[in-house]
């Protein structure tokens, strides 16, 4: 009887960190969704889901402010295989001092953001060891806390809720040593998300510039050299009727369905788990900005600008080592 190698357990438990992750809202939400609607119709036990619901409105604002991280969650060993994936690996290019507070801006989003979750979600990477007396916070849709049992697995790996007034919160009530990650593109960015791709949606985007000149913190331009290659993705034809659903779509929801796909349990098959292939994450040096309570547009726009100069040189003195030709550009749209 062949028993399988250590390899080839090492690579299914990699498989199954990826797997749970991508799969872990729907699973979570249906799981909550069914289970409460039978304690309601099927038996005497409604009064459980009057509890969980009785505890989200108590509990409504906590992603707004600060979240509940578990450290314990964030060094799980499952996020090693995570990472192992990929794999996934993060660099700085200087050193973050922890007596302020920053705003670390992502790029590109990618399909899944799988990276950024890697990274800052977890301490696969050795955050903590390469940025000492740092907490992140990683921001994300509000929508993913609006779910009993899946708000606590989101904030058990410190995130919080994507708004003005959780920025505010983190950058204000939290002393120092506080880093606000956001990632710009944001789900609009998601079709431009093809392998080879370095277009960011970014032009309009200077909101995360405003909150940074209205605290006086730092942001720090942040590029995952890889991330777009993890999906690929099916272009449907311009004016056709399935592309005329798409912009209808994103036009009402805001949100562009993308038809990714990429590998599914085994290396040379088709499904929805991203490739392996890597990511390498560079952190850049910090962009000061002067502390302006009521920043005027000229003002956000001349900052906004200067961003996302440091972002191209940051872009430029990195891709080739990445496989990107000298060439190629960022495009910003």
């Amino acid at each position: 009887m062949l028993l399988p190698s250590k390899k080839d357990l090492k690579t299914a438990l990699d498989v199954f960190a990826v797997f749970q992750w991508c799969l872990s809202a729907l699973l979570i939400t249906t799981t909550v969704i069914v289970v409460n609607l039978y304690l309601v119709v099927f038996t005497p036990y409604w009064p459980v889901t009057v509890l969980i619901l009785t505890w989200l409105a108590f509990d409504w604002k906590t992603p707004q402010q600060g979240g509940r991280r578990f450290t314990f969650v964030r060094h799980w060993r499952l996020w090693k295989h995570y990472s192992d994936y990929f794999p996934l690996k993060l660099l700085k290019t200087h050193d973050i001092c922890p007596s302020r507070n920053y705003i670390l801006v992502c790029h590109p989003h990618g399909i899944l953001a799988n990276g950024w979750f890697g990274h800052f979600s977890t301490e696969a990477s050795g955050f903590s060891k390469i940025f000492p007396g740092i907490t992140p916070y990683i921001l994300t849709l509000g929508a993913f806390f609006w779910v009993p049992f899946l708000r606590e697995y989101v904030m058990s790996t410190g995130a919080c809720s994507v708004s003005q007034s959780s920025i505010d919160f983190l950058l204000t009530h939290k002393g120092t040593g506080n880093m606000v990650i956001v990632v710009a593109g944001g789900l609009a960015e998601c079709r431009y998300s093809l392998p080879g791709s370095s277009t960011l949606v970014l032009k309009n985007r200077s909101g995360f510039v405003r909150m940074a000149l209205q605290h006086g913190v730092a942001l720090i331009p942040t590029y995952a050299f890889g991330e777009t290659d993890l999906y690929d993705q099916h272009i449907f034809t311009p004016g056709g009727f399935v592309n005329r659903f798409q912009k209808w779509f994103q036009s009402m929801v805001h949100i562009y369905p993308c038809a990714f796909y990429g590998r599914g349990f085994t290396k040379n098959s088709w499904g929805l788990l991203p490739y392996s292939r890597p990511v390498t994450t560079i952190v850049g040096e910090p962009l000061p900005m002067p502390k302006i309570e009521n920043p005027s547009q000229e003002i956000v726009a001349k900052y906004h600008t200067l961003y996302i100069d440091a972002l191209r040189k940051l872009f430029d003195q990195h891709k080739t080592k990445f496989g990107i030709s000298e060439t190629q550009e960022l495009e910003i749209i």
